[in-house]
């Protein structure tokens, strides 16, 4: 049987990722301007690195939750259906190689990334000559794609609650449709 809308832990996962995602982004495109003389030369990484962290645990959590859980079927015409399926498929996949290549950008050197002083992710290494440089250009990039990708789902949610007045929106907002 299937849910009528998300349940509240799938609809938290949603909306805190989004809003930890967007932030990250912001935070990222910042600090890459900061110089050694700025007070936020090695505060502003360490945020970004931890939430980074957080986040790659909180999307492991949501992708076992979603496997365990009902959720409401996608609305909309088939081709919908499955440019949803695939725009979602993809974002996952997007924010794998985001995680990968942000732990490869930090962990280059070999130390440990700390998450907010509560635990210490150990470092690998460098696998590769010039790995961080690589796998930064590699994380600039997935990153704009992801927030490409975000904001068409985005717009896709909104289309589908102001043109076509489905429940799309309501489900992931908890709302009782119409």
């Amino acid at each position: 049987m299937k849910a009528e809308q998300y349940d509240l832990i799938t609809r938290s996962i949603h909306w805190l990722s989004a809003f930890a995602i967007i932030g990250l982004f912001a935070l990222g495109l910042w600090m890459v301007e900061l110089n050694y003389y700025s007070d936020w030369y090695r505060t502003a990484p360490h945020w970004h690195k931890s939430i980074g962290i957080l986040v790659a645990i909180l999307t492991i959590v949501r992708l076992v939750w979603k496997r365990f859980t009902t959720h409401p079927e996608i609305e909309g015409k088939r081709y919908e259906v499955v440019a949803a399926k695939a725009a979602h498929h993809t974002l996952y996949l997007l924010l794998f190689v985001l995680f990968v290549s942000g732990y490869m950008i930090s962990t280059a050197d070999g130390r440990s990334i700390d998450v907010f002083d509560w635990f210490a992710v150990p470092g690998a290494g460098e696998f590769f000559p010039n790995q961080a440089d690589i796998a930064g250009q590699v994380h600039f990039y997935v990153a704009c794609t992801v927030i490409g990708l975000a904001s068409l789902h985005a717009l896709a949610a909104l289309k589908h609650h102001f043109i076509n007045k489905d429940n799309t929106l309501r489900k992931m907002l908890g709302v009782k449709g119409k």
